[in-house]
């Protein structure tokens, strides 16, 4: 019997998340070199506050220059710092940036050409909009330990700092109830590949069978 799968237009949606460290942008990686379109939600945000990006000018007159780098762009360092220590900046921040990547972020969907999209949001798990567009969401998992080892690895950020962001997103059980698939990076960038193959290939036959 066909897998059942939640309602999706063309292309099929597929969610993709993980807590920090988790590996979901290698994931992502790999997708993309099987040809999947990705929709980067970090990536979008990225873009939206480089010197000329379109949030910069709402993002300075809300929190002034002091969370402006000297290049003009986002100081993403202060601004983490600020949203983790004032709850209120955090949601004048999102009401900044959330509508503006949920508009491009439908706009990148809807104009991909792959039999499937890779939607990658970090707090998809959070946001019952995103959660809404996906016809499965795909979870890439690792211990919390070896999130720790890996961001302190990337960033350089102290112990206490990271399991403070880990300890802000929702928690891993809470991610792993909500997938329909489940990715296990908790070893070795080996292992990772031939996850990621298996479910390409579930996910073109979804996509042909929804189309």
């Amino acid at each position: 019997m066909p897998e059942l799968v939640k309602k999706s237009s063309p292309p099929l949606i597929i969610g993709l998340t993980g807590g920090i460290g988790s590996g979901k942008s290698a994931a992502a990686d790999c997708f993309a070199r099987l040809g999947a379109a990705i929709v980067d939600t970090d990536a979008i945000a990225h873009a939206l506050t480089t010197p000329d990006g379109l949030a910069l000018p709402r993002i300075r007159e809300a929190f002034g220059d002091t969370v402006i780098r000297p290049d003009g762009a986002l100081d993403r360092d202060a601004m983490r710092a600020l949203v983790f220590t004032d709850h209120t900046a955090r949601q004048r921040l999102e009401a900044i940036l959330h509508p503006m990547i949920a508009a491009e972020s439908e706009r990148q969907c809807a104009t991909a050409t792959s039999p499937y999209v890779i939607y990658a949001v970090p707090l998809l798990i959070e946001s019952a909009h995103a959660r809404e567009r996906c016809a499965r969401i795909c979870v890439v998992d690792c211990a919390v330990e070896t999130q720790v080892q890996r961001v302190k690895a990337r960033n350089n950020l102290a112990e206490e700092q990271i399991r403070a962001i880990i300890a802000a997103q929702v928690s891993r059980e809470a991610r792993l109830a909500a997938a329909d698939d489940i990715i296990d990076n908790d070893g070795e960038f080996a292992a990772l590949a031939p996850q990621v193959e298996r479910l390409h290939d579930r996910y073109v036959r979804l996509a042909g069978q929804c189309g």
